[in-house]
């Protein structure tokens, strides 16, 4: 008999990856370079480690001494981030509620953002800061019950913005200040819901001296 030979699962870094992960990378780069992490050189030699890659060790490597901007695979490898601390990942689908009354419902910073939430406020005002949360969902769906107060949603700019399912704007109106790129737009925002005496402001985060 002939020896048998074992064979090995090969590990998260060694699998190989799609042209949307290489164009999800590079949108992490522009990212990065708008908020002054990275210099144009840096960017175009990353850019170019990233279109290369075959693995997702060799895409992620480009990421991981870029602080609070990680791209949705890294969270499954043990790539050190001084952001994330155990994170626990949301699952497709899953659908999580954040509710204020009477006070400010702010998210900001490298947060972990689920695939659905639903945003209740009722006298207070609500910001939700996406530019440098995690994001591993291509489409994110947002609920909004806003009532008596205002709701700022800022995006990053590679991202892109759906508001046609928002059923109700009551004593108030919609802004929409996002930029137009050329890019697909990924990850996606999807705004449901209805703004009851108050204003929905959308744009993407500033960039220079006062942010």
């Amino acid at each position: 008999m002939g020896e048998e030979t074992e064979t090995k699962a090969p590990s998260d870094r060694d699998l190989r990856v799609s042209d949307d992960e290489r164009e999800h990378v590079v949108g992490v780069l522009q990212k990065a370079i708008g908020r002054g992490l990275l210099d144009l050189d840096e960017f175009t030699e990353r850019t170019d480690v990233a279109l290369a890659a075959r693995t997702r060790g060799e895409l992620n490597a480009v990421l991981t001494d870029l602080p609070g901007l990680i791209h949705r695979d890294v969270l499954r490898q043990t790539v050190a981030n001084p952001y994330v601390t155990g994170p626990q990942m949301f699952a497709p689908g899953q659908r999580i509620e954040l509710n204020a009354k009477y006070s400010a419902l702010h998210r900001t910073g490298a947060w972990l953002v689920p695939q659905a939430m639903l945003v209740r406020n009722k006298y207070g005002a609500t910001k939700l800061d996406f530019s440098a949360a995690i994001i591993e969902f291509p489409v994110v769906h947002v609920e909004l019950d806003i009532r008596w107060g205002s709701a700022e949603i800022i995006i990053p700019d590679t991202a892109s913005v759906d508001l046609n399912q928002i059923t109700e704007i009551k004593y108030g109106g919609i802004e929409d200040k996002t930029r137009p790129n050329g890019l697909s737009g990924n990850p996606r925002f999807v705004l449901s819901g209805r703004v009851h005496g108050g204003s929905l402001s959308v744009r993407n985060p500033r960039h220079g001296l006062f942010g």
